[in-house]
């Protein structure tokens, strides 16, 4: 990527003193195999499930300092900086230089748009005709990157796919299975700031770094605009925040730029206090509605800021949220129950982007990926490798807390509470197994925002999800 920071040794989360005392007053005979199975009386038939445990009050109510503040905001604004010194998945777009070298611009799209080794099958569950991958690969037009480019900063105007290359095309490497789009990469939200490095040759896809992610977008959903512009978009109050898992902004026909935009968890959107009461915005009255301002594209593709209204209705804060046990579960539980997708794809996200968006509502900064998240130099983090054996993954899990993060190969779950015996997590998952009472693995489709105790998961009928723990971070303070 364009921006790199120099890594530093990653910080032990727990004082050795304390892990090594929950390991030793674990009973020697401890295994995995003692968790529990399903059974007919669990709820919707995920393993130890009860209906209350779908409440979040529920697990509040069992915390001695659910109202606790983590991280104030002095100290949000230090881990954030820290985020940004620290992890070379973070991009600082004011420090890009004002000419981009052809050099860097190759690297970064070749980092990114690698052609899958695996067989590629369409939609219709054939497999991708011969002929794309030229079409596709020449689209890239990196004969046409010059010498020196000019950056150029864009706002994005609309939720956006994320893609490995400039294309529509969604791909899959499993026959019958469409979720998985092997192209698809992430989303960006309305009012996320792009440096833009590049044009496919059909003049219909952007090659794009924003503060998380560089990946093609489609060219209609970024105006271009100044530095200044782009770069202060949202820096200064006061401020309406996505609190709810999804808002919209009201139907207009007179404006359909900001019109029903959808806007996701811990979008921050600047609001014209100024703005009279009684006079109107795109064809209604703004009493009932906060003004906020929403970047559009014009139609030669350069940015303008207009006014729209986001309706008192919407779940939304004038700031971001205290980051506290109570908060942290509130906010993961307003995901319940919705769809998974890959990459963000359904107008939903996946495992990653779930913990993004859930920390974004208080103002809180975290890679994109789970493969970032897991390794991050700038969270506490505790990490295990082949040699950790059961004791000391039991002992880890037994210490976890509300909002602890676990991460498995590909996969990221947000810890809710410590329930009889069990660990229970919320994460953002196309799957799930346990064991049943016949002793078989139950192969469940959770395919959505699904609670699961930790133990009883299965990632194969020998290994378990505590067997393939790779890290567990906490955002926490930082001890010196």
């Amino acid at each position: 990527m364009i921006q790199a920071s120099p890594r530093r040794p990653a910080r032990l989360a727990w004082p050795a003193r304390a892990l090594l005392a929950a390991v030793l007053a674990l009973p020697a005979a401890a295994t995995w195999a003692q968790a529990p199975v399903a059974s007919p009386s669990d709820f919707a038939g995920v393993v130890g499930l009860r209906e209350a445990y779908l409440d979040p009050a529920f697990w509040a109510a069992r915390l001695p300092d659910a109202d606790r503040v983590i991280l104030d905001r002095s100290g949000i604004a230090a881990q954030n900086a820290r985020m940004r010194a620290e992890d070379t998945s973070i991009h600082d777009l004011r420090a890009l230089p004002a000419r981009l070298p052809r050099a860097t611009v190759l690297a970064d799209i070749q980092a990114l748009s690698r052609w899958p080794q695996k067989p590629l099958f369409g939609e219709d569950g054939k497999p991708v005709a011969a002929t794309a991958r030229p079409a596709i690969e020449a689209n890239l037009a990196l004969d046409a990157i010059p010498a020196e480019r000019p950056l150029q900063y864009g706002l994005v105007t609309h939720r956006a796919a994320l893609r490995a290359f400039p294309t529509a095309l969604r791909v899959f490497t499993s026959q019958g299975d469409t979720d998985i789009d092997r192209f698809q990469e992430s989303a960006l939200f309305p009012g996320d700031a792009v440096a833009v490095l590049h044009e496919s040759a059909d003049g219909q896809w952007l090659f794009v770094t924003s503060e998380r992610y560089s990946a093609w977008i489609e060219k209609r959903f970024v105006g271009v605009g100044d530095a200044a512009t782009v770069l202060g978009y949202g820096q200064h109050g006061p401020y309406r925040v996505v609190t709810g898992a999804t808002a919209y902004t009201a139907f207009t026909p007179e404006e359909p730029r900001v019109s029903r935009l959808q806007l996701e968890m811990g979008v921050r959107l600047p609001v014209l206090a100024d703005w009279p009461m009684a006079q109107a915005v795109n064809g209604q009255q703004a009493h009932g509605a906060h003004v906020v301002q929403l970047p559009v594209r014009n139609d030669d593709g350069t940015l303008a800021l207009v006014p729209a209204l986001l309706p008192r209705s919407q779940d939304t804060a004038s700031d971001y949220l205290p980051l506290t046990p109570r908060n942290l579960l509130s906010q993961s539980f307003k995901f319940l129950g919705e769809r998974y997708g890959w990459g963000h794809s359904y107008d939903t996200r996946d495992c990653s982007g779930f913990v993004s968006e859930i920390y974004r509502s208080f103002g809180v900064l975290v890679p994109r990926n789970t493969s970032a998240q897991a390794i991050s130099p700038a969270l506490d983090r505790i990490a295990f490798s082949d040699k950790d054996g059961k004791a000391k993954r039991n002992a880890a899990v037994q210490q976890l807390q509300v909002g602890d993060l676990v991460y498995i190969p590909g996969h990221v779950m947000v810890t809710i509470g410590q329930l009889d015996g069990q660990t229970w997590m919320i994460h953002d998952t196309a799957g799930g197994s346990w064991f049943g009472p016949g002793g078989k693995r139950v192969q469940a489709h959770l395919n959505g925002v699904s609670v699961t105790p930790l133990q009883p998961m299965m990632a194969s009928d020998t290994v378990s999800y505590i067997d393939r723990i790779t890290n567990i971070q906490r955002i926490r303070p930082q001890t010196p």
